[in-house]
């Protein structure tokens, strides 16, 4: 069976052993694939790396997020309305 392998460094599981810190270094900052019998068991990503796809996948969820407000209908208020609107409601709660 073939697999696609998303990083352009490999290691096998025995070379992760025998010495992490070598395997990631080798990948000058990028993702290494790590195989298991010529099969991508799983990517060893270096911390740096790791913060910015957490960031992405962060913002591209905070896009969604806006992209949906968008759409929402908006009502516009001007400020002193607002502020009416504020000092009578709490003035009634009294």
């Amino acid at each position: 069976m073939n697999n696609i392998i998303h990083s352009r460094f490999t290691a096998s599981v025995s070379k992760l052993k025998e010495n992490p810190m070598k395997v990631v270094s080798d990948g000058f900052g990028e993702a290494v694939a790590i195989l298991n019998r010529n099969t991508p068991a799983f990517y060893c990503v270096p911390a740096d790396l790791y913060q910015e796809m957490m960031d992405l996948i962060e913002d591209r969820e905070l896009l969604k997020l806006a992209e949906q407000v968008d759409t929402e209908e908006t009502v516009k208020v001007s400020i002193n309305e607002l502020r009416a609107r504020v000092r009578k409601s709490s003035s009634e709660e009294v």
